[in-house]
């Protein structure tokens, strides 16, 4: 176990690496910008082109603080899900959050038209958002609902991954009817994009993200008290159920409105922890916690990057990228320490 002040140099390097990463992520992309002119346009000083400073401003920047914002909100919601369920293979989805989200979206883009919502509501972008954070709510109100009334902590697993299962065959039947043009609309939000959120969606992003943290910070004493199990944590003066439900609103505002704006970005979740957990080994939140906000969002840049083929008009899908860059890191760390820290 390593005391708190060994833990300085390891966060230091991570701030370093978040730093260049964010520098990289806004100097590439299918424009080539020179880096004197990207960092003077972050800057507010003169850039040659007005067309580079738009792309700079405009596109390039609300894209990495999306990738920031989703990498540590996915992180952190998988490092709430693990420890509440005690079980290393929870992510962020496992109560079903994202499975409501596509829901949402499949009723908007597949059912829209016989139900008359593409026309009648709100449409474009907005209207996926709205749809996907509908979805979300509804399934975070019955999870919450299902909460207190069920005391296991792995029924209430279980629960979350039925009704991700129930609400796939929905997104399933529908998508077997729907006309090509609608299913591959929905196939391409699946995807996953950082690219599509505005300046005004960053804002709300932003607001649900610091909602979230400020939650999961609220309970780091209690997540601390839970590796130890339910009986331990109640000895101890935790309040179990009080504390189940702010760790999974605060999974749920974090991974319901990452989906909404970003769509369904698998994999972050569930690695980033164990990633973390490889670099710092301790089971303390205080020290894990900022930790994994900082180890999502480099995985996410790094991936953003990747994903947006650098001085190529291709965009590769964001999930892909994910699981590509993210799954032989952690098998290669897993099979270097040979075993799982947890």
């Amino acid at each position: 176990m390593m005391s708190n002040k060994s833990y300085i140099i390891p966060f230091c390097i991570l701030v370093f690496i978040l730093v260049l990463c964010f520098i990289v992520n806004i100097s590439l992309g299918s424009v080539n910008i020179p880096f004197t002119e990207v960092i003077s346009g972050l800057l507010g000083g003169d850039v040659s082109k007005t067309s580079w400073l738009y792309i700079i401003v405009d596109y390039r920047l609300p894209k990495a603080i999306t990738a920031i914002i989703a990498g540590a909100g996915l992180a952190v919601s998988g490092l709430l899900m693990q420890t509440l369920f005690r079980n290393p293979l929870a992510g962020p989805f496992v109560l079903g959050i994202s499975s409501g989200a596509s829901l949402g979206v499949a009723l908007y883009i597949l059912g829209g038209t016989a139900l008359g919502l593409s026309s009648t509501l709100l449409s474009g972008k907005w209207g996926l958002i709205v749809s996907a954070s509908v979805g979300s709510f509804l399934v975070l109100l019955m999870v919450l609902g299902v909460a207190t009334r069920i005391k296991d902590t792995m029924a209430l697993l279980i629960i979350g991954l039925m009704v991700g299962s129930l609400t796939s065959a929905v997104v399933s039947v529908l998508a077997y009817f729907s006309k090509a043009e609608e299913l591959q609309r929905f196939v391409f939000w699946s995807f996953g994009s950082l690219g599509d959120v505005s300046w005004r969606g960053v804002g709300i992003l932003s607001i649900c993200f610091v909602v979230g943290i400020l939650l999961a910070v609220f309970c780091l004493k209690s997540l601390n008290s839970l590796l130890l199990g339910d009986a331990y944590a109640r000895t101890i003066g935790t309040k179990f159920s009080q504390s189940r439900l702010l760790i999974i609103i605060a999974t749920s505002l974090l991974a319901g409105s990452i989906t909404a704006f970003a769509g369904p970005i698998a994999f972050i979740g569930l690695a980033v922890p164990h990633l973390v957990r490889q670099l710092i080994p301790t089971a303390n939140h205080r020290i894990l916690l900022p930790a994994v906000i900082l180890g999502g969002a480099i995985l996410m840049l790094v991936c953003d990057t990747i994903a947006q083929v650098p001085y190529s008009e291709y965009t590769l899908p964001i999930n892909a990228i994910s699981a590509m860059v993210g799954a032989p890191v952690v098998i290669w760390l897993l099979v270097r320490k040979k075993k799982l820290l947890f």
